[in-house]
């Protein structure tokens, strides 16, 4: 979960609502190569937070009792391994995708645990396997990944409200183009900007659900879970203006 704090509680977005609303801007950009990587590309950002674990007693909150933001909690090996079985089902094009993606998160993770680095491995063989299987080269696959990995990273801006104050510009990260993007907002509900501009629109809107939660402190993984089903649910919205 992506966990705000708010003048009323806690502000929840699902990881998976996250990686939708990364997709939505994805889709926004000029699509990459043919029509099925591109397709591909997109379902991989939809999806590439899926398989979270079963809250289990400790899951979902911190030792206070608070709900638990993602950066809180530790590397899970089988939500990993649940995504890539996952992707395994949508071809080599998906797997390649998320992939390089679980290597990009979880490789600095290398020497501290015999089974996490039989993971990474995993990951890296299978990716020169992917390749060599698509006739895809590195460098295709890295400009794809690229445009992947920038619009989680400006999606998580949006979710977890990182929008700096005052106009001020924030680096998103390299796109697939290989240049540095820098998004701002000139007034505090204004439209959003990016620089340079990528997308093909000139104007667009995207949107991600979240859930309201007026209770601070939970006993455990049920009461929340519970909080989350009778939650108030809102839709909050972006304006993006080249």
């Amino acid at each position: 979960m992506i966990v705000n704090l708010t003048p009323d509680g806690w502000q929840i977005i699902y990881q998976q609502a996250h990686a939708l609303l990364a997709a939505q801007l994805a889709w926004q950009w000029q699509p990459v190569g043919p029509t099925d990587q591109w397709v591909g590309l997109l379902a991989a950002i939809a999806q590439h937070d899926d398989e979270q674990e079963t809250w289990d007693g400790s899951y979902g909150l911190t030792a206070a009792g608070a709900p638990a933001n993602f950066t809180m909690k530790d590397f899970s090996l089988s939500q990993a391994t649940g995504v890539m079985k996952a992707a395994r089902f949508q071809g080599q094009w998906r797997c390649l995708l998320t992939s390089m993606h679980m290597s990009f998160l979880y490789e600095s993770l290398r020497g501290k645990q015999p089974e996490i680095d039989e993971f990474l491995d995993e990951q890296l063989a299978g990716q020169q396997r992917w390749r060599r299987g698509l006739k895809v080269t590195k460098k295709d696959a890295q400009q794809a990944y690229d445009l992947m990995q920038w619009c989680d990273r400006l999606s998580l801006i949006l979710c977890r409200q990182e929008l700096p104050e005052m106009g001020r510009h924030l680096e998103i990260s390299t796109g697939p183009d290989g240049q540095r993007y820098e998004v701002m907002r000139p007034d505090a509900d204004g439209p959003i900007r990016i620089t340079p501009w990528p997308f093909a629109a000139k104007q667009f809107e995207v949107s991600v659900e979240a859930c309201l939660l007026p209770q601070l402190q939970f006993k455990d993984d049920a009461e929340l879970s519970n909080g989350l089903r009778e939650a108030r649910i809102v839709t909050l919205r972006w304006e993006f203006t080249k």
